[in-house]
């Protein structure tokens, strides 16, 4: 229930030095105002959820305009200066990249996060008021591993719309890729799917 922990002790980086150490690192980190922030490894459940997500939606994307990017792609928020790994993103159009350098993604259209019990609350608070300054976001997502239960919310002119999904039966609805993704399809192999 905490955000991510301090990785580099309180001193201070510019963008350009988490850039460099970021670059020969072995372990993801985050960077917000000139602190670095450990990333942790995720559980079966959350692994199984995301390439549920992903598969589906590359599936339904091939060919089209939009591309999906799994959490190896770092998102970059010019605005408000943080660096970040969303477990799943989704570009409509031409990426747009940080210095041209194809490892800072500047234009997503959605954003999906897949909830872990240590960055649960930072998901839904903190991190969500940071994406809120990607100009081209549209559709934020958090789904829950560990229960049905799925948050939507889309950009409607300066609001967002919040949509509740805790029925296993229904239909998640992605509306910037026109996609329908049944409910028993992202929990499908995980002990959710099995209540």
């Amino acid at each position: 229930m905490k955000e991510p922990a301090v990785a580099y002790n309180k001193r201070l980086y510019t963008v350009e030095e988490y850039l460099d150490l970021e670059h020969e690192a072995v372990e993801k980190s985050e960077y917000y105002q000139g602190e670095i922030f450990a990333m942790s490894g995720a559980k079966n459940q959350h692994n199984i959820v995301c390439m549920n997500v992903l598969a589906n939606i590359s599936l339904k994307l091939r060919g089209k305009p939009c591309r999906p990017y799994n959490s190896d792609m770092r998102v970059h928020i010019p605005q408000n200066t943080l660096f970040t790994y969303p477990d799943i993103s989704v570009v409509c159009g031409e990426p747009e990249f940080y210095k041209n350098d194809e490892y800072n993604l500047l234009n997503p259209s959605v954003i999906i996060e897949v909830l872990s019990p240590s960055t649960r609350k930072y998901d839904m608070g903190r991190k969500f008021e940071l994406y809120k300054a990607i100009p081209t976001l549209q559709e934020y997502i958090l789904i829950d591993p560990g229960q049905v239960n799925i948050l939507s919310y889309c950009r409607n002119g300066m609001e967002w719309e919040r949509k509740e999904y805790s029925d296993i039966t229904t239909v998640l609805i992605i509306n910037v890729i026109k996609l329908r993704l049944k409910l028993t399809a992202v929990y499908e192999g995980t002990s959710v799917a099995m209540l």
